[in-house]
């Protein structure tokens, strides 16, 4: 079934955070509404798709990606997906409601929510995922989200430490996942989710198979804070409380899980399954739930709390009972809606008092009674109180616990353990609900607390009001969910169950009950302890701290790769170089071991002696470049030009005009680029008489020696190539498909605008990357005060009047009036070049060119006009703003290759249309031109970028030097 456009779903909030990004970042109304409005959509389309999931229905939709090799994006929908969505979008357009209020209005909206629809877009592709690769990138994709919207008070230190400890702890398990994804696929055959789901006995049968499940295991806890991956997730509380509520109640957390659950089927039902998945959430339940009791913090009380329950829904998925199954995905659904209502409720509390600390909070009840009797009823239902959706799952689980067939130590030791953690839970939840709204008003806190806005409470209250509707009437609210949403999960016949609200008198009602009374006897026993100052860490368990021993973790890895990189590198380029050199000549030897080299009976070419001229005088420009290195730098630059000048007629007497173009425009950019960089070398003048110790002779001598054998090496090794025929070459298959495949008789071009262009876009993608960390590194380079000294001949006045010289001057000034005539030329020539860059674009698809050539004359271009006017004359009359040239260019790059899918086309595939134009005559309008001009625009923009950055070095302000008691290098300047 395609009925549903399930690879839209998964799109629209990545495009709502592309437009996100640029709306007001200031208007928190707007951009709530904004994206409330996505979310809201996804939920409607999915709320539509029920009944074709329902009854074990699958939609499921394919975009060719790359078909040669079978790499398709694939999409696919079955009940348990569909539930995990649906939470996904209802309770996105909650907390976007519920962030309007509580984001400060000195925060940054725009980032936020932009954000905040990554992650929703990254949580929709890993539970819409039909293929396992894409899985794991949507995976690593919302470790990435979490880790900007943790950190996104990134002024705050715990805010920093948190979302690195995140990024850790969840990226390597998803290295992990990923390990575990290959091997499935090695075992089934296919990445394919439908295949593996197919082959439950093929993988259990197979040696791989605890590998496998480790590895799966390993990066599904890791995700959900399981046990010894816990700590990381009460750290993550420094995020804004809508991400908490969203990411860390409801959704990421949730996606450990969610894996567990998608292979039930096929990894579910071993021994390594239950000791493995079922230990980790048995014992998360427990020491979640005991850590939770001793909180004193709001936030940190539910991020245990959390924990505990998802070591509930873990070791649910590890009783291997299809029965347990339907509880796991039925406490899923109710943990979600208590405990992001419980978020949001702490929320408030912190928004309207100032403080989190339940040791100053007191009868808020007075002061907020209908936030507070939304909190209880949440806080109720965490607790497991009859009447509420808390309540009915909690029971499945307690039955599951009775009446598990297994050895007799398990069937005697689970049901305690579930009774003494739900006592545990009702002791937090005490806590959490009597604490902060009974007893005497506090008097010392920060603000004076009263009500929220209405519409910062209504996500409370739609939350709170599903835990009632679920509790009260199970069957009608939620039946037809549970059984849609399970029955992928345990993959054949659901098993027999109950959501009655009363089964009698029975031992899970029994445990119920004294889990109810030993909690509250429990929490009054804790309070007077407290009461009288003791008890205040965890007993037990204070000293062992999971974020000491990750820092110390992280601090040991650390210094043992400095000490490695101490021993096995050094600062010095030079030795850097013959290191790399040598260990390239060394792997490249070992590799030819055993092959002899030859030359072929290629027919050879007569000698040209006006070629073999050209080519001594590019030897000599070489030999000299490198000789004159250390102490003439501008002669080797010069050189250099001729030994580039000499391969761009190389190029050309070759018969490849493509690489002759190139060769020629990156010529001048790297010369001016090594011009730009001379200035802030050190002068190197060699002293008179002075002898060369020895120990630099034998350097220089052991250099030669390998640059003669690299060099040597690969000319025998280019020319053994070179005479004999390339078997299996692909050069026809593009000669003969260029015209009729790509639109296009150049095929150098149509190889990158088309047969190649996906690798195009990765390279001109790597290039503006490389661009910006340019530019971000050199915006705060301060460069010393002998680099930014004026050459002579720009501080030298021209002959004035004595009234003239006495006006105050700026250095461009100055050079305009030595550089005048060059600056004129330069000016003139620029719409030269422009027309010259438009003539290479336009003919690039049959005829040498294309958008890389005119991309850099373009830049050329601009460029001169900054050597011979200055910095400051050309920005302050033209904005060329690089960096908006390379997001222009990628964006058009992106559209251009979304365009061909949505036309139901691979990725990036070229259409031409051929239109008649008066005068013109008949005109083909390849959709190529628009990905060469995404080309263009991040040439331009990378090389301008890139080049003006190293000359901006020239106009900025010496660094004052610090003073020797109060220098932090870790503190960075202002700009």
């Amino acid at each position: 079934m395609t009925a549903i456009p399930l690879a839209l779903l998964v799109a629209l909030p990545f495009i709502g955070t592309v437009l996100a990004a640029v709306l007001p970042t200031r208007s928190r109304t707007l951009l709530a509404a904004f994206a409330g409005l996505i979310a809201a959509v996804v939920a409607l389309i999915l709320l539509t798709a029920f009944p074709m999931v329902r009854g074990g229905g699958v939609i499921r939709e394919t975009i060719a990606w790359m078909p040669s090799i079978g790499l398709d994006l694939a999409f696919r929908m079955d009940g348990f997906a569909w539930m995990f969505a649906v939470m996904i979008s209802v309770i996105g357009v909650l907390v976007c409601l519920y962030a309007r209020y509580y984001m400060s209005p000195e925060d940054p909206a725009a980032r936020f929510y932009a954000m905040l629809l990554a992650f929703m877009g990254a949580m929709l592709g890993v539970v819409l995922s039909g293929n396992l690769l894409q899985l794991v990138v949507f995976w690593e994709l919302t470790s990435l989200a979490s880790f900007l919207l943790i950190g996104y008070w990134f002024h705050r230190t715990d805010a920093q430490r948190g979302a690195r400890m995140a990024l850790i702890v969840t990226g390597a398990g998803g290295l992990c996942l990923l390990g575990g994804v290959v091997l499935l696929a090695h075992i089934t055959g296919s990445y394919q989710l439908d295949v593996v789901l197919e082959s439950a006995a093929t993988i259990k049968a197979h040696p791989w198979y605890p590998a496998t499940l480790v590895l799966i295991a390993i990066g599904a806890l890791t995700k959900s804070a399981q046990f010894p991956f816990h700590f990381w997730l009460p750290r993550a509380m420094a995020a804004p409380t809508p991400v908490s509520a969203y990411l860390h109640s409801a959704t990421m957390v949730k996606a450990g899980v969610f894996v567990l659950a998608r292979f039930w089927p096929v990894l579910s039902g071993t021994d390594w399954w239950f000791w493995l998945i079922g230990g980790a959430g048995g014992f998360t339940l427990l020491l979640g739930a005991y850590l939770a009791m001793f909180q004193n913090d709001l936030k940190r009380l539910l991020a245990y709390s959390t924990i505990s329950h998802l070591g509930l829904i873990t070791l649910l998925l590890g009783l291997n009972s299809p029965l347990a199954a339907v509880a796991a995905v039925f406490h899923i659904m109710n943990h979600a809606t208590f405990k992001a209502s419980l978020f949001m409720a702490a929320g408030i509390v912190d928004h309207e008092t100032g403080t989190r600390d339940i040791r100053r909070l007191n009868g808020l009840i007075r002061a907020m009674p209908r936030t507070g009797t939304l909190a209880l009823v949440a806080t109720a239902a965490m607790a497991g109180v009859p009447l509420l959706n808390g309540f009915l799952s909690k029971e499945m689980f307690f039955s599951e616990t009775v009446f598990l067939s297994a050895s007799p130590v398990i069937e005697g030791t689970l049901p305690v353990l579930a009774t003494v953690a739900s006592l545990f839970a009702v002791v937090y939840s005490l806590r959490f609900g009597y604490d902060i709204f009974f007893g005497p008003p506090s008097t010392d806190l920060p603000r004076t607390p009263e009500e929220p806005p209405r519409w910062m409470r209504m996500p409370v209250f739609f939350l709170v009001l599903a835990c009632v509707v679920v509790g009260v009437a199970p069957t009608f609210a939620i039946g037809k969910v549970l059984s849609a949403a399970a029955l992928p999960v345990v993959g054949g016949d659901l098993p027999a169950y109950s959501l009655a609200l009363w089964h009698g008198f029975n031992l899970p009602l029994v445990m119920s009950l004294v889990a109810i009374v030993g909690g509250s006897v429990g929490y009054v026993w804790l309070r007077a302890m407290q009461a009288r100052g003791r008890l205040e860490l965890p007993p037990l368990i204070s000293r062992w701290n999971g974020r000491e021993l990750f820092e110390s973790m992280l601090l040991a890895v650390t210094r043992g790769a400095r000490d490695v990189l101490g021993v096995v590198s050094t600062r010095r380029l030079q030795p850097q170089l013959f290191m790399v050199i040598a260990t390239a000549v060394v792997l490249a030897m070992f590799a030819a071991r055993g092959f002899s080299l030859a030359w072929g009976d290629r027919p050879r070419v007569p000698a040209s002696n006006a070629f073999v001229v050209l080519w001594i005088v590019g030897m000599v420009c070489a030999v000299g470049a490198a000789a004159t290195a250390k102490y003439h730098r501008l002669v080797a630059i010069t050189l250099m030009g001729g030994a580039g000048l000499v391969t761009c007629l190389t190029f050309a007497w070759f018969s490849a005009p493509d690489l002759a173009l190139t060769q020629i425009v990156v010529e001048v950019v790297t010369t001016t680029l090594f011009l730009l960089g001379l200035r802030w070398l050190p002068m190197r003048m060699p002293k008179p008489g002075q002898a060369v110790p020895l120990r630099d002779r034998v350097r220089r001598a052991r250099d030669l020696l390998l640059a003669i054998i690299v060099g040597g090496g690969l000319a025998m090794l280019s020319f053994a190539f070179l005479t004999r025929p390339a078997p299996q070459s692909i050069s026809p298959f593009f000669l003969a498909n260029a015209l009729p495949g790509g639109g296009g008789t150049n095929v150098v071009n149509v190889m990158l605008v088309d047969f190649r262009a996906f690798d195009t876009l990765g390279e001109i993608t790597v290039l503006g990357a490389v661009a910006l960390t340019v530019y971000a590194l050199l915006r705060r380079f301060r460069p010393p005060a002998e680099s930014i000294a004026q050459p002579d001949q720009q501080r030298a006045v021209p002959e004035e009047k004595a009234t003239d010289l006495l006006k105050p001057r700026r250095a461009d000034e100055f050079a305009r009036g030595y550089l005048l005539v060059p600056s004129v030329i330069a000016r003139l020539l620029l719409p030269v070049a422009l027309v010259v860059a438009a003539h290479y674009f336009l003919r690039g698809h049959n005829e040498p060119g294309g958008g890389f050539v005119a991309g850099l004359i373009v830049a050329i271009a601009l460029l001169m006009q900054y050597i011979v006017s200055g910095t400051r004359w050309v920005e302050t009359r033209t904005h060329v703003r690089p960096a908006r040239w390379i997001a222009l260019g990628l964006l058009i790059g992106a559209v251009t290759g979304m365009g061909s899918v949505l036309l139901g086309y691979p990725f990036l595939t070229t259409h031409t249309a051929h239109v008649t134009l008066p005068l013109l005559g008949e005109v083909h309008l390849p959709t190529a031109a628009f990905f060469d001009l995404a080309v263009l625009g991040v040439v331009v923009g990378s090389t301008l970028l890139i080049l003006t950055a190293l000359a901006h070095q020239s106009i900025r302000q010496q660094a004052p030097a610090p003073h020797p008691l109060e220098s932090n290098p870790l503190k960075p300047e202002k700009p």
